[in-house]
């Protein structure tokens, strides 16, 4: 199999601007070629949008406002983690000897119309993401003996960590109390439990090995892919407080690239509510059962930025098709010492874990040196 790489990369603030998403994308574009001016354009065969936002015809689009021609050009959307089968995709044209570089570019507004599934009936009237997850916390909650404040201590962490990401929406510390005291949604979810939608753009080049040795002294390698989709109705979960999706992901990708879990040096979880990054620790194996919260709380108190150290998308914002490319710049900037005040020590190895529909579908990417 081809070694694939990543060259260069561009992100964004997350905010909510309201700008169209033709110029959102372009920003990130332009960020990644100022990242490394080595790169030329003319050589990008392949360009990949990731988006939820309707505007059509968005990657002909990018191509052609950064003046290139390349021999594949599509969309791809699978709500959240739209980004990383972006990156997937590119890594399979790559492998497959289609393409040899491929520019993946994530956008999203902050109001963008991705996040509601009129399809699944089986959510009867409430098809807006807040009540699954409603149903994972309860569910949670209940298996494990967890309480709202343990489980506060998850946005507490993610914006504090937040803070030190220059690029996040967020940029308050909360606690406990205030994450209690935010606006109750649900029974079991309130404001601050959440990651919010936003505008923002996130865009990698990947390559093949000679292009990539080519283009930078400091590369970093794809060595592990999972994806899984489980369903698309939530309802057909195993389990309400497991992310079966996830576990069989992880599974493939660290076969693929012959490592642990315990090999992770740094990892971005996708904690699109609260309840979401004990369950995805676990279903990782990060924690046994019931104790990803015990995980987080140690991470927290002693200043560890190991999991989620750019804020997730609680701290960070969460524009759909962005998220997993902005989650897999995190890690690259992680294995390259460039992570400023939330540097991970010693980072070599990295995960990156990207899902959508309530863990229905995960995307795990494994990263390297």
């Amino acid at each position: 199999m081809k070694k694939v790489g990543i060259i260069s990369y561009g992100i964004t603030p997350f905010s909510k601007e309201d700008q169209k998403i033709e110029s959102v994308l372009l920003k990130s574009v332009k960020n990644l070629f100022e990242n490394n001016p080595n790169i030329n354009r003319n050589d990008i065969d392949a360009v990949l949008v990731s988006t939820n936002n309707n505007s059509k015809y968005l990657s002909p689009i990018l191509s052609e406002m950064i003046e290139i021609h390349p021999k594949i050009a599509h969309s791809i959307e699978s709500l959240c983690n739209s980004g990383t089968n972006s990156i997937v995709s590119a890594y399979s044209y790559i492998s497959a000897g289609l393409a040899d570089m491929v520019l993946i570019s994530g956008a999203e507004r902050y109001d963008s119309p991705g996040q509601i599934l009129e399809w699944d009936n089986s959510r009867g009237e409430y098809k807006h993401p807040i009540f699954w997850a409603s149903i994972f916390t309860k569910s949670y909650k209940r298996e494990f003996s967890i309480s709202d404040e343990e489980l506060a201590v998850v946005p507490v962490k993610n914006h504090k960590q937040a803070k030190e990401n220059p690029n996040a929406m967020s940029n308050k510390n909360f606690s406990i109390q205030d994450v209690i005291n935010s606006k109750k949604l649900t029974d079991d979810i309130r404001l601050l439990d959440c990651s919010r939608p936003c505008t923002g753009s996130a865009s990698v080049i990947l390559a093949s090995e000679e292009i990539v040795r080519k283009n930078t002294d400091a590369p970093v390698w794809i060595t592990g892919i999972g994806q899984k989709t489980t369903s698309a109705s939530f309802t057909k979960n195993t389990s309400f407080s497991f992310m079966e999706s996830t576990k069989l992901a992880v599974e493939s990708a660290l076969k693929m690239s012959n490592k642990t879990i315990s090999d992770i040096d740094v990892a971005e979880i996708h904690d699109a509510f609260s309840v979401c990054e004990p369950m995805a620790l676990e279903s990782l194996g990060f924690a046994n059962l019931g104790k990803g919260i015990d995980m987080i709380k140690e991470l927290h108190e002693t200043n560890n930025f190991k999991i989620n150290p750019r804020g997730g998308l609680i701290g960070s914002g969460h524009p759909l098709g962005a998220t997993g490319i902005a989650q897999t710049i995190e890690i690259i900037q992680q294995i390259q010492s460039n992570a400023m005040n939330r540097q991970v020590d010693n980072a070599k190895i990295g995960l990156v874990h990207n899902m959508s529909a309530a863990a229905t579908s995960s995307t795990v990417l494994v990263l390297e040196k």
